[in-house]
């Protein structure tokens, strides 16, 4: 195992393990303006929500690796504290990268990349029309997390208003996953798709569970079983009861339980999967 201690890495390297490791990476596609007025639109992949309330978003636009300049969002945002977070869908991602490009001070994006500057209700700078949600926000903080090429700028904004187009939503008014086609940035030149191939469903546990060290020896144990495997076993609240038990004995293919086990584990009926095992352990 390669084993690194950041301290001695050139930053251009330890930047390719960082983003090589942690992706992917939501799209921050960030619009601002200096004090004149002049538009700026520039992607950044160090960027998430860290908060519901109140609702705060942070990117970083880290000083230039080629020059260790600071980038022209960075200085905008210092001029105008406010900006909009479009977010990168699939159909639009080719076109961000043309605004990714290091554009003179003055240059605007919109124009260069084929976008369509909208008004802001609350915030100076435009959103992104072709954006399926463009997020207004104020500004309300920005730490400088060191000097020169690479260094981290994060920027710290409350969000004032959003906007959504109605074509992802579903019948509840919420986010469609799997309409908005979001893309992730990865390490080196790689982008990540969230199609219908990509995604999945995963429910997230709301008390308890056995988890894995409730599990018996022959789960956790097991050669025939993986981790996720495991895992979906260990999401259980308690080991099958009785009538599960009894179920499952009536369904037992003799001589083909692992097969079985298997074909639970795959459509989601864990509880049975976990009874056959108890059996075929008794």
């Amino acid at each position: 195992m390669l084993v690194i201690d950041p301290k001695e890495l050139p930053i251009p390297q330890l930047h390719q393990y960082l983003i090589g490791s942690v992706g992917p990476r939501p799209i921050c596609f960030a619009s601002t303006v200096d004090a004149n007025g002049v538009p700026n639109l520039a992607p950044f992949s160090f960027f998430n929500v860290f908060s519901a309330n109140p609702p705060i978003l942070v990117f970083a636009p880290n000083n230039s690796g080629r020059t260790g300049q600071p980038k022209h969002t960075l200085l905008n945002v210092k001029e105008v504290p406010e900006v909009v977070i479009n977010v990168v869908t699939e159909s639009m991602v080719e076109q961000m990268n043309v605004a990714a490009a290091p554009w003179d001070k003055g240059v605007s994006e919109f124009e260069k990349a084929g976008f369509t500057p909208v008004q802001s209700d609350l915030v100076k700078p435009f959103r992104v029309a072709e954006s399926p949600s463009q997020i207004e926000c104020k500004v309300i903080e920005i730490k400088e997390m060191g000097v020169g090429g690479g260094a981290g700028n994060l920027v710290i904004c409350q969000v004032v208003r959003i906007h959504i187009k109605d074509e992802v939503l579903n019948d509840e008014n919420k986010i469609d996953q799997r309409k908005m086609k979001l893309v992730g940035r990865l390490g080196a030149s790689w982008y990540s798709k969230t199609d219908d191939a990509a995604l999945f469903e995963l429910a997230q546990p709301m008390s308890p569970t056995l988890g894995y060290d409730g599990l018996p020896d022959y789960v956790r144990l097991s050669d025939n079983l993986n981790g996720n495997e495991i895992g979906k076993l260990a999401s259980l609240a308690s080991m099958p009861d009785e009538i599960t038990l009894n179920d499952v004995s009536k369904e037992r293919n003799l001589g083909d339980e692992w097969s079985q086990i298997k074909s639970y584990l795959n459509s989601g009926d864990y509880n049975k999967a976990l009874a056959l095992l108890q059996l075929l352990h008794q």
